[in-house]
């Protein structure tokens, strides 16, 4: 991996970390290739069983770098090309679809700004630990250009439509309490304490049944697109699936028995 993504495992879960700090973690094009292929490299790695997404310094990631991007746009006119805004085919999508769609779950810490494709990856996991002094942006129009990764599926999954397009239309930033009250933080800790409490997390689903944790992201992505008929469908599917794994005997037994389960995330 490149310098400007950080990847770590440890007894099962996967530690990344986007590491331009005097850059605010804004995203630069070995960035975006290096983070996309650090998430999809968790997601195939059977070892890893969840993910603490994270970042050093005092933000998250606050989107795209604009001083790279502008150089880019430049050379396109120049050459009569569209090349620049491939990256979002071939950098945040891939990014946020890894983070969705991977049979395990995905922590954000959030430790500071989370702007433009940052929020994105932010909104994608399945779980948001995030400073009390942290702060989203919805910086997309504000730089005349639309939403991108995956904002406009999941912003108003999260908080309701009319509430995402009034972030959107009128950019604006927003603190860690509101995106508390507004449903977008699940955990909200003191800045100080951000990077032991979602490693706790992370670690504690690190540590539990992957296969029904899989089934939840699944079910939960089925079920915001499919009537109710077809989700319990889906359910009965997914719940055969984890009703065969080794961890739901050990966790039955373990209720009976009135002991501790220990998965072994299969």
């Amino acid at each position: 991996m490149a310098d400007s993504v950080l990847y770590e495992v440890t007894d099962g879960l996967a530690t990344i970390t986007i590491n331009r700090p005097d850059a605010m973690n804004a995203m630069n094009t070995e960035a975006k290739a290096a983070l996309r292929d650090a998430l999809q490299t968790a997601a195939a790695a059977p070892e890893v069983r969840a993910v603490l997404l994270t970042a050093t310094g005092r933000a998250f990631c606050v989107g795209q770098d604009l001083k790279e991007h502008i150089s880019l746009l430049a050379a396109d006119r120049e050459a009569g090309t569209g090349h620049t805004m491939s990256t979002v085919k071939e950098h945040y999508n891939p990014v946020v679809r890894a983070i969705t769609e991977m049979p395990k779950p995905v922590v954000a810490g959030i430790n500071g700004v989370a702007a433009g494709a940052g929020l994105g990856f932010a909104l994608a996991a399945d779980y948001r630990v995030v400073a009390d002094t942290a702060k989203f942006t919805t910086s997309f129009a504000g730089v005349a250009l639309t939403a991108d990764s995956g904002v406009s599926w999941t912003l108003p999954r999260l908080i309701g439509r009319s509430r995402a397009a009034d972030l959107l239309l009128f950019p604006r930033s927003f603190t860690a309490q509101e995106a508390h009250d507004l449903g977008i933080a699940n955990k909200l800790v003191p800045a100080a304490e951000l990077a032991d409490e979602a490693r706790s997390v992370a670690r504690a689903l690190a540590e539990g049944p992957t296969v029904a944790y899989a089934a939840i992201k699944e079910s939960l992505a089925y079920g915001a697109e499919h009537s109710l008929g077809e989700t319990l469908e889906k359910e009965d599917e997914l719940q055969t699936r984890a009703g065969a794994s080794e961890d739901h005997l050990i966790a039955v037994q373990a209720f009976v028995g009135k002991t501790e389960p220990r998965y072994l995330g299969r």
